[in-house]
């Protein structure tokens, strides 16, 4: 079932695995922006009054108020770390798209038990429930997407198109800002029925999608399906199973998985040091996303209607105005990270991007010293330019890390893992208010490299140069990584003695030589 084409191969192939993720990821960043236009809607609190706030309600009421708007509006990240949490569990043994596919029933079901839900029937806990299935589906979206996209995706291109789905997040909550505003004029329930019926739409395609194309290959070979591996792989290329490219590419990612034959990529793996450092790895993808939410995005975009609103004193129709062309900022900000990602490189773009959004706290922070209407519009731009270096820097590259730094024993593991920090981290700030152009498999190269020589990985992958498959091959018995009792040993094993020996050193200055001639 999961090896089907549906005809396409090559080009076409890889396009339509790209239309499926990010149609995925536009529904994660269409539900960020659903809820600030919904939130504070007349018909939305109309139909649950329990969210309503009455003119003259005293602080401490208003207080209790926004707590349920909050938990009504961050339920979903709950559900969405359930389903990180699942592909965390079964995501290895399940596949990539059979577990998308099941995201998109999720979403469709969860979709259209909110749009249903009426205020005297427990309308609001069934609005909430509805929420919660749907980030289930949606959490094993984002935690399998990046795997799957990054694992048919050739080196020269793979930053882009996993930076790609990053992006398309703020695609979805342009969507989200603009539909709300036009809904707005309309004095009906429809005002806040359609917007979240329309999710549905998105993940019909998801999960149809899912249907027509393949798993990836790398996930073929770790369940022990060579043909199917090599089958797909070839449709990949556009070539046949029998091409030297074909055959070369399944052997080198044969010899990635062998070199990892003593672990199935247990829990236990995910703890292991030595050369394979795993758990640094995994913990450099989880970072990301930790510090991702910790920013405080995910603040401003869900509550920037509010925030509009309420902090800055716009009428409610301006506010929506204004939370429409700041979705629309951020969407267009993300544009310069698709020619920027494989130029500049994953680790001085979080380095802009956090320094950017640095900035961007001392303008908002300064203007609201004292509060004027000058001063108010002064923390408007602040906020602005937060989203606009956020766009292009840290919301694509903790999407892109994971998949790519973990080897594949613990690939999907590792992945789920981090997506499962974000998710909480999310829920947490919702409720409360060098790789580039690298094939996977040389990353098991630069972190071995860098445990042997006692180096940061990315000074290691700045100075190797790109390899090929032949040079791969080579580096990865240089170091030990294709014997299967070496992956996980310690400094003082008889692997990395081989491996820093003189005559080691002596390869090792060859290889790096004939690569770089």
């Amino acid at each position: 079932m999961w090896t089907t084409t549906s005809g396409f191969t090559g080009r076409k192939l890889r396009l339509a695995i790209t239309i499926t993720a990010v149609t995925g990821f536009s529904l994660f960043g269409y539900d960020q922006g659903l809820m600030s236009g919904l939130i504070n809607g007349n018909e939305f609190t109309k139909e649950f009054t329990t969210l309503e706030i009455p003119k003259g309600a005293s602080e401490s009421y208003q207080n209790q108020i926004n707590v349920y708007r909050g938990a009504v509006t961050a339920c979903y990240e709950i559900g969405c770390l359930f389903g990180a949490i699942f592909t965390l569990f079964f995501g290895g043994k399940t596949g990539r798209t059979p577990l998308v596919f099941a995201g998109g029933i999720f979403m469709t079901v969860g979709a259209l038990i909110s749009t249903v839900s009426y205020n005297h029937a427990w309308g609001l806990g069934q609005f909430v429930v509805g929420r919660v299935v749907s980030g289930v589906g949606n959490g094993m979206v984002t935690a399998n997407v990046p795997v799957w996209q990054s694992e048919c995706s050739k080196a020269h291109n793979r930053g882009f198109l996993v930076c790609f789905e990053g992006a398309i997040i703020a695609v979805g909550t342009f969507v989200a800002y603009w539909v709300d505003f036009g809904m707005s004029f309309v004095n009906s329930s429809a005002q806040w029925r359609f917007p979240v019926a329309l999710q549905i739409v998105f993940a019909i395609v998801v999960s149809i999608g899912a249907l027509m194309v393949p798993d990836s290959p790398r996930w073929f070979l770790m369940r022990g399906r060579e043909q199917d591996a090599i089958d797909v792989l070839a449709k990949l290329n556009g070539a046949t199973p029998d091409d030297d490219q074909v055959l070369a590419e399944f052997n080198l990612m044969k010899a990635d998985l062998k070199s990892s034959a003593h672990s199935k990529g247990s829990w236990k793996t995910l703890f292991t040091f030595g050369k394979t450092q795993e758990f640094q790895r995994m913990i450099l993808g989880c970072s990301g996303q930790f510090f991702q939410q910790l920013t405080g995005c995910n603040a401003a975009i869900y509550y920037s209607t509010v925030l509009f609103e309420d902090n800055l004193g716009l009428d409610h129709q301006l506010s929506m105005i204004m939370g429409g062309i700041f979705a629309t900022v951020y969407a267009l900000a993300t544009i310069p990270s698709f020619f920027m990602i494989e130029k500049v490189g994953r680790r001085k773009l979080y380095l802009i991007g956090f320094m950017g959004q640095g900035l961007s706290f001392i303008i908002t922070m300064a203007c609201l010293i004292k509060p004027t209407d000058m001063n108010a519009n002064g923390a408007a731009v602040g906020i602005y330019v937060y989203i606009v270096f956020f766009a292009f820097t840290i919301l694509p590259l903790p999407w892109i890390y994971p998949p790519e730094i973990n080897p594949l024993r613990t690939r999907t593991m590792a992945n789920a893992a981090a997506t499962c920090v974000n998710w909480v981290t999310n829920f947490a700030v919702v409720m409360f208010t060098p790789t580039a152009g690298r094939d996977l498999e040389e990353i098991d190269i630069i972190f071995a490299k860098a445990h042997v020589e006692k180096k940061w990985p990315f000074v290691v992958a700045n100075e190797l140069p790109k390899l090929n498959v032949e040079q791969i091959a080579q580096m990865t018995a240089e170091l030990g990584l294709d014997n299967p009792l070496a992956t996980s040993s310690g400094p003082h094993e008889k692997a990395e003695m081989a491996s820093s020996s003189d005559e080691g050193r002596g390869r090792y200055a060859a290889q790096e030589k004939q690569a770089a001639t």
